[in-house]
C-alpha cells in the first residue's frame, strides 16, 4: 500500500487581474459561488478526500482567507445571542481542525512551480497534493478523492487530473503525451507547457489538481524558469517523468474555469441549479431568461 495523501497545497498567491476591481481589496480565491468562496470549495474537497493538514502559499493582501479560515468570536455571539444555530453551524463546518492550518508567503509571484517549491519544508518527504482554486469541479465524488483512489490501484506514483480541451485551446494548458490509455487512466509519456496547436502532442490537458510525490522539490530546487519566465511546475514533472511513474485521470464532473469571468458565471448557475433549497427557482428563472433571448 503506497503512502498515504495527508497534505494538499494551496497556491492562493495569484493577483486576479482578470478580476478587476473586484478583487482590487479582494483576494480572487475568495470571490463567491453562490455562498462560499472558491477557496472554500478547495479546503472541503480536500477534506473530503482525506487530507490532513492544509498549507496556503499566500502574498501580499491575502490576509482575507486567513481570517477566513480562522475563529469569528464576534460574530459567533451575536449568531448565538439571536439564536442562530444553521448559521453557527455552517461556520463550524468550514473550518479545519485546530492546528492542521499553515501559511506560508510566496514573495514574488514567479509562478505555480515556485509556489509549490515554497510549501517545501511543510510538506517534507511525503506525497502531496496541490489544488488550484480557480478550476472547481462539480462532481458526485471529488475530483481529489478519485486521483487518490487511483494512485492507491496503481500502487503510489504521480496523479494529474486531466481533460480533453479543443485543440485550438492546448496553448493555454500544459498538454500529455499519452501512452497506455483506458479511456480513464492515460499513461503520461511527456507533458508540454501551453504548446502550439500546431505542436501539441494531443488535446488531452492537465487541470488545476495535483497527486505528486515529493521528488518533485529536488527538481524545483534549481528555480529554472520556464513559458512567461516563470518557474513553471510543468517543467519539473516533465523530468521527474524519467524516474516516476505518472498517470493522467480523466475524472468523473465536470470543471469550471473561475479564473475566467464566463466560467466563473457558469459555475455560479451549475451550483445554484444543484441546489434544493434554490435549483427549481434559478432553473425558472432561466427558462424566463431564454424566452427573451
Amino acid at each position: 500500500m503506497p503512502q498515504k495523501v495527508r497534505k494538499a497545497v494551496f497556491p492562493v498567491g495569484g493577483l486576479g487581474t482578470r478580476f478587476l476591481p473586484a478583487t482590487k481589496a479582494m483576494p480572487k480565491e475568495m470571490l463567491p459561488v453562490v455562498d462560499k468562496p472558491l477557496i472554500q470549495y478547495a479546503v472541503d474537497e480536500a477534506r473530503e478526500a482525506g487530507i490532513e493538514e492544509f498549507i496556503f502559499v499566500t502574498g501580499r493582501g491575502k490576509v482575507t482567507i486567513e481570517d477566513h479560515f480562522d475563529r469569528s468570536y464576534e460574530l459567533e455571539s451575536v449568531l448565538e445571542e439571536r439564536n442562530k444555530e444553521v448559521a453557527l453551524n455552517t461556520l463550524a463546518d468550514s473550518m479545519p481542525p485546530t492546528g492542521t492550518v499553515a501559511y506560508i508567503r510566496q514573495r514574488e509571484p514567479l509562478g505555480l512551480g515556485h509556489a509549490v517549491w515554497c510549501a517545501k519544508r511543510y510538506v517534507g518527504d511525503e506525497p502531496f497534493a496541490v489544488i488550484l482554486a480557480d478550476d472547481l469541479i462539480l462532481s458526485k465524488t471529488p475530483c481529489l478523492g478519485q486521483m487518490i483512489n487511483t494512485r492507491d490501484e496503481m500502487g503510489g506514483g504521480n496523479v494529474l487530473a486531466a481533460m480533453e480541451v479543443p485543440h485550438e485551446h492546448t496553448s493555454r494548458y500544459g498538454i500529455i503525451k499519452p501512452g497506455f490509455d483506458d479511456e480513464k487512466k492515460v499513461e503520461i509519456k511527456h507533458l508540454i507547457e501551453k504548446p502550439d496547436p500546431k505542436d501539441a502532442p494531443s488535446n488531452l490537458a492537465v487541470i488545476g489538481r495535483y497527486v505528486l510525490e515529493p521528488q518533485v522539490f529536488d527538481l524545483l530546487e534549481n528555480q529554472a524558469r520556464g513559458a512567461g519566465n516563470e518557474i513553471q511546475l510543468t517543467d519539473a514533472l516533465s523530468n521527474l517523468l524519467k524516474t516516476s511513474p505518472f498517470y493522467g485521470l480523466r475524472f468523473e464532473g465536470t470543471r469550471y474555469d473561475c479564473g475566467d469571468k464566463i466560467g466563473f458565471l457558469q459555475a455560479n448557475i451549475a451550483f445554484a441549479l444543484e441546489r434544493s433549497d434554490m435549483g427549481q427557482e434559478i432553473a425558472n428563472h432561466i427558462k424566463t431568461l431564454a424566452k427573451d433571448l
